[in-house]
C-alpha cells in the first residue's frame, strides 16, 4: 500500500526521506484502507518509517488489531537537493538536470540524490528479506511510491531508473504474488476504498 496522503502531497512538494505528516485527507484515506482491510489476516505488517507511512500504517493497525514492524529499508528514495522543494523551483534552480529528466528521467540526475543502483538495491534487499521471512501467507506493507514502483518493475523486468509507468495513487493498493517460486503481479493501484480517485502522481 502506498501511504495517504500528506502535507506535502496537497502542497506538490517532492518528499524523498524528508518527513512531513499525513494530511487531514490522508488519515481519512488511510482509515478507508483500514476498514477495507479489517477481518482479513495477515503474516506480517511492515512499514516505512517515515511519518507519513507511519501514521497510515498505525490507522490500518487500529483496524486490524495488529502493530506495524518499522523497517528503514522501506523508505522512499532519497532526493538530495530537489527534496521540499516544487516541480516549478526545480526548473528556476537545477535547469540543466530538470531539462534532462524532462526528456529522460533517471534517478541518477538529482543532486545529491540515493541513485538509481542503490535505491534498487536496497528495495530489493527489503523485499527478499520479507519473502524470505515469511514463505506462506499475506504479508501487509505500507510504503511509498516509489518504492512501489521499483517491485513491480522487479516483477515485469525492466529497471526503474525514474520512469513511473504506473500510476501509484495515495492510500492504492497493489498486489505482488508469489507462485511456485515465481512473482506475479495481480493488482496495481486498487483505490476501490475511497470514496473520490483523486491526486496526481508526486514522488515520495
Amino acid at each position: 500500500m502506498r501511504h495517504g496522503q500528506s502535507t506535502w502531497n496537497h502542497e506538490h512538494r517532492i518528499q524523498g526521506q524528508l518527513d512531513p505528516p499525513l494530511s487531514e485527507e490522508g488519515r481519512r484515506q488511510a482509515t478507508s484502507l483500514g476498514a477495507r482491510l479489517a477481518g482479513r489476516s495477515f503474516t506480517g505488517f511492515y512499514t516505512s518509517d517515515l511519518q507519513r507511512a507511519s501514521e497510515t500504517s498505525q490507522l490500518i493497525g487500529h483496524a486490524l488489531g495488529i502493530d506495524p514492524v518499522a523497517k528503514v529499508e522501506l523508505r522512499e528514495i532519497q532526493l538530495g537537493q530537489w527534496e521540499g522543494l516544487r516541480t516549478e523551483e526545480l526548473a528556476l534552480r537545477f535547469p540543466e538536470a530538470w531539462a534532462s529528466w524532462s526528456e529522460e528521467p533517471d534517478w541518477d540526475l538529482v543532486p545529491g540524490g540515493e541513485g538509481s543502483a542503490a535505491f534498487e538495491t536496497r528495495v530489493d534487499s527489503a523485499l527478499d528479506s520479507i519473502f524470505n521471512r515469511h514463505p506462506e501467507g499475506d504479508v501487509l506493507v505500507v510504503t511509498h511510491g516509489g518504492v512501489i514502483q521499483i517491485a513491480l518493475h522487479r516483477v515485469v523486468g525492466r529497471p526503474g531508473r525514474g520512469i513511473f509507468p504506473f500510476r501509484i495513487q495515495n492510500a492504492s493498493v497493489s498486489v505482488i504474488e508469489r507462485r511456485n517460486g515465481r512473482l506475479v503481479v495481480s493488482g496495481v493501484n486498487d483505490i476501490g476504498h475511497l470514496e473520490v480517485a483523486s491526486g496526481e502522481l508526486e514522488i515520495g
